[in-house]
């Protein structure tokens, strides 16, 4: 019984591991585009979608949170929404590397840093009312907790793990 748990804590990890890594590579790469795309684009992206009722109506949840943030990208969170999402991304990404290597020393590197990044994200959602942060931050969480059930688990297996042949 403890075996199937295992396996199944395992396939969750994994696909924790995995969907982590494409939100780092996501926000890596909408850090480049954003550094790259000029403010005034941004906003004529921006009022592109809502003059096309895409999000809904023009003074819609969505809407009203989608031009005040770019309202502050455009005076100054810039340069905190670039940093924040190009070290999020970069951190992301190396940490699920060497978790997906079982490298030992990364786990609970890599929970302190996800926790790191929840107080981060809900003091800033505290600053900025934003609802996405928090989201953001209950899914670091869930992480969180995967890869410590995960620790715990590498921790017990008998003898070393190769990080190169992975354990099936």
């Amino acid at each position: 019984m403890a075996d199937v748990r295992a396996g199944r804590t395992e396939r969750w990890f994994k696909a924790a591991l995995i969907l982590k890594g494409l939100d780092g590579a996501a926000e890596l790469a909408a850090a480049v585009a954003l550094l790259l795309v000029p403010a005034a684009t941004v906003h004529r992206i921006v009022a592109d979608v809502v003059s096309r009722d895409l999000l809904g109506p023009p003074d819609g949840f969505l809407t009203r949170h989608l031009v005040s943030g770019t309202a502050e990208f455009a005076t100054g969170s810039r340069t905190f929404v670039l940093v924040y999402l190009g070290l999020h991304g970069v951190v992301k990404l190396a940490l699920v590397w060497a978790l997906l290597r079982r490298w030992r020393p990364a786990y609970p590197v890599a929970a302190l840093v996800l926790g790191v990044f929840v107080g981060y994200e809900l003091i800033r959602a505290v600053r900025t009312g934003s609802f996405v942060l928090p989201l953001l931050a209950a899914l670091d969480i869930l992480v969180i907790v995967l890869v410590l059930r995960e620790y715990r688990l590498l921790r017990t297996r008998p003898g070393p793990v190769d990080p190169v042949r992975r354990e099936s």
